[in-house]
């Protein structure tokens, strides 16, 4: 009996010290992989290899360490860039005081799409008979990113800017649009909000550039337009404003109707719905706010914290 048991266990040593042998000639192959820069490990579209997209927006991207490739990096499908007309240039900034010369609009978002989308749509000869683009996200090439701006400055002098601004997404047909009565979701989806002026977004011919709508007043007449993707594939309020739920204790009926009619409102219409300014603090009110959210169909996930937000 003790013979069979010491057998036993030499046995499975001998097959420990295999595992243990095979485990270091795996990893020395890795190793010698990483060393030689093999092609066998060089994923052509790598940029944004492994990232899950999220419906989160980053409110104020600009303020994250590095602007657009932050939240990218986090899986965040929509940023925000707050813009201000200078002597004919779009600046990128919070206020006047936080404006550089260095941070335009240009610089922090439209060169940076640029450069990712070119990444994830490199040319080979795998991608002749290809007729569409990829997306930035590599997980979901068929995801726009939204991009979210927001005209500091006099709408109807900043919006032309904004169009001309966009023209190297547009001359490389990235650019969502709508023209002949056809809507074409391509790779970025740009929204004017702030100063936006809806006249001048309607106006535009082909229309690139679509408008923020008024979450709480996508029916009012007063408005003398009929709201849908077309104009405004996104519409937001303000979450204090609107609904007025703290986080702490327990959301209202009254305030869950308000909430789940808005909701409902942009939906019948083919409309997103995002509400901002939601409470940060404490941790667990904004927690139950976001749950609230997204368990009654709020489409997009307004965050400054996006590391939190990703991860919820």
């Amino acid at each position: 009996m003790k013979f069979n048991a010491l057998q036993t266990v030499l046995a499975l040593l001998a097959q420990l010290v295999v595992l243990t042998h095979a485990r270091a000639t795996i990893n020395q192959q890795i190793l010698s992989l990483k060393e030689a820069n093999s092609t066998l490990i060089q994923y052509p579209t790598q940029i944004t290899q492994n990232i899950v997209p999220k419906a989160i927006h980053s409110h104020n991207d600009y303020w994250r360490d590095v602007p657009l490739l932050t939240a990218l990096s986090l899986g965040v499908a929509s940023v925000e860039a707050d813009v201000w007309l200078v002597n004919g240039t779009l600046f990128v900034g919070h206020e006047v005081q936080a404006l550089t010369k260095d941070r335009t609009f240009d610089s922090l978002y439209v060169q940076p799409i640029l450069q990712v989308l070119q990444v994830t749509n490199h040319r080979s000869p795998f991608t002749v008979n290809q007729t569409g683009a990829n997306g930035v996200f590599d997980m979901d090439g068929g995801l726009p990113l939204q991009l979210l701006i927001d005209m500091k400055t006099d709408g109807p002098s900043t919006l032309p800017f904004v169009v001309k601004a966009l023209q190297p997404l547009r001359e490389k047909g990235f650019l969502t649009t709508f023209a002949n009565g056809t809507l074409t979701v391509n790779q970025v989806t740009a929204v004017g909000t702030g100063n936006t002026p809806l006249d001048g977004v309607k106006a535009l011919e082909p229309r690139d550039v679509f408008f923020d709508a008024p979450l709480t007043q996508l029916n009012d007449p007063s408005l003398n337009t009929t709201f849908d993707s077309t104009i405004s594939p996104l519409a937001s309020t303000d979450w204090e404003s609107a609904i007025g739920w703290s986080g702490i204790g327990s959301i209202s009926e009254s305030q869950l109707g308000n909430l789940t009619q808005f909701i409902a409102d942009a939906h019948a219409l083919g409309i997103k719905a995002r509400f901002w300014d939601t409470p940060e603090w404490p941790i667990f009110a904004r927690n139950a706010i976001w749950q609230v959210l997204a368990d009654n169909g709020a489409d997009w996930l307004n965050a400054d914290d996006l590391e939190a937000a990703s991860s919820f």
